[in-house]
């Protein structure tokens, strides 16, 4: 690499460039990044397991010796186990012990904060919810609902963690969140401005705390967890409470510069819509006032149905009440148009979307669809660039927890604090 000098303003020739030196070279800021191989090793494990060295060599690139030194660790670490050896197939070629997830020793802690109520749970390292709970909020204080995370935690954990040691805590919400500054930015349905939750629950757990938006943790969910063909460039959109939305490329999820990507809240889905109920942002017919929850409740209220809250309403539509199944339909509708829209602008393998009329009514994602098929200018299958969320049923578990499981798989030879150290 050389540095060119400025053009000289007299018109004479510039300098040679000058070569950039070592000492030149600024020091890098933090600690040194460990090499994102451990991630692929441990990756390929999880996605293949029982699988051998030779074979997590072939699908990561990586040199069987590289693939050993990372495997030797993550045995030293309990991430990992050998299963007794076997043969190669009819008994030919060397024998081979095959590693797998060891989901006997940690497990990690997730929570997640809706606008009524939060859910706590635990996930082991292959992914698979161990426990969950959800309880209404009594309070929207941030106090008071994330010390009632930690305060439930240890009960959780002494029922069901079976001996397993907790290595870290995930913590997934909607609307802005800053996760290197471990900062909820802004939740106006809450009324949260600059909470330092990650601080809060690490104080109050004594565990290392990740966070992050819900829509990126369950974007990276999809890519850990998820059906193949979420993983590599997917855009995720949630519709619940709060609407937004995450983009993945097999590089990880796009945050922004300041960690608000996936506003997407306010996207117009066009005029004439039934509602017409002025949002926030002082536009009707904007997305997020027209299918997130609370105005579905508003919408079945107004078409004579008496529901107290849109679970009950999803109840009344998976039994088949008409009206309820026709709410269902046209929040389809309106989220194909938005989804339309996110197609165009990323031009994304898939969109994920995590709704759970377009999860558990066919006829919802159907409509879906369609919309997509007569809107999006780049789309030509809908059928395929068009999903339900691979967690349906266990959206909110899954999201909290991701966030801590996506750290680990991220940097899994870095100081968790509970692991044994490395070398």
């Amino acid at each position: 690499m050389v540095v060119l000098p400025p053009p000289d303003r007299r018109g004479t020739a510039p300098l040679p460039p000058t070569p950039l030196r070592r000492a030149d070279v600024p020091p890098a800021a933090g600690p040194p990044r460990r090499p994102a191989a451990a991630g692929a090793v441990l990756g390929a494990i999880l996605d293949h397991g029982p699988v051998a060295r030779s074979t997590v060599a072939r699908l990561t690139g990586l040199s069987p010796a590289a693939v050993s030194g990372h495997c030797a660790q993550f045995l030293a670490r309990g991430l990992i186990r050998e299963r007794p050896e076997t043969a190669g197939p009819r008994g030919l070629g060397r024998p081979h012990i095959p590693l797998e997830i060891d989901t006997g020793r940690y497990l990690v802690a997730g929570a997640h904060i809706a606008v009524a109520h939060s859910t706590l749970a635990l996930m082991d390292l292959r992914g698979r919810i161990v426990a969950s709970d959800r309880r209404p909020h009594s309070g929207t204080d941030p106090q008071r609902v994330l010390g009632g995370l930690a305060a439930r935690l240890p009960r959780m954990v002494a029922a069901h963690a079976d001996g397993r040691k907790v290595l870290a805590m995930g913590l997934a919400t909607g609307q802005w969140v800053d996760p290197d500054a471990g900062v909820i930015v802004d939740h106006p349905r809450l009324g949260w401005r600059h909470v330092p939750a990650r601080e809060f629950l690490a104080a109050a757990t004594g565990l290392p705390v990740h966070i992050d938006s819900h829509s990126r943790a369950l974007a990276r969910a999809e890519q850990l967890l998820g059906a193949v063909a979420t993983r590599d460039s997917a855009v995720l959109l949630f519709v619940g409470a709060v609407v937004d939305a995450a983009f993945a490329t097999v590089d990880g999820v796009h945050r922004g510069p300041r960690s608000a990507a996936g506003s997407v809240a306010h996207l117009p889905v066009g005029p004439g819509t039934a509602s017409e109920e002025p949002c926030t942002c002082g536009t009707p017919g904007c997305l997020q006032s027209e299918v997130s929850e609370p105005a579905l409740v508003r919408q079945a209220a107004a078409g004579g149905l008496t529901v107290t809250d849109f679970r009950a309403l999803l109840d009344l539509a998976l039994a088949g009440e008409p009206r309820a199944v026709d709410l269902f339909r046209r929040r389809a509708l309106l989220v194909g148009r938005a989804v339309a829209l996110l197609l165009d602008m990323f031009d994304p393998e898939v969109v994920v979307v995590v709704e759970p009329g377009a999860g558990r009514l066919p006829e919802c994602l159907g409509v879906l669809r369609a919309e997509v098929a007569a809107r999006s200018w780049v789309c030509d299958d809908p059928e395929r660039a068009v999903v339900p969320s691979s967690f349906t049923g266990s959206v909110l578990p899954v999201a909290g927890a991701a966030v801590a499981l996506g750290a680990l798989y991220a940097d899994p030879l870095g100081p968790w604090p509970v692991l044994p150290a490395v070398c």
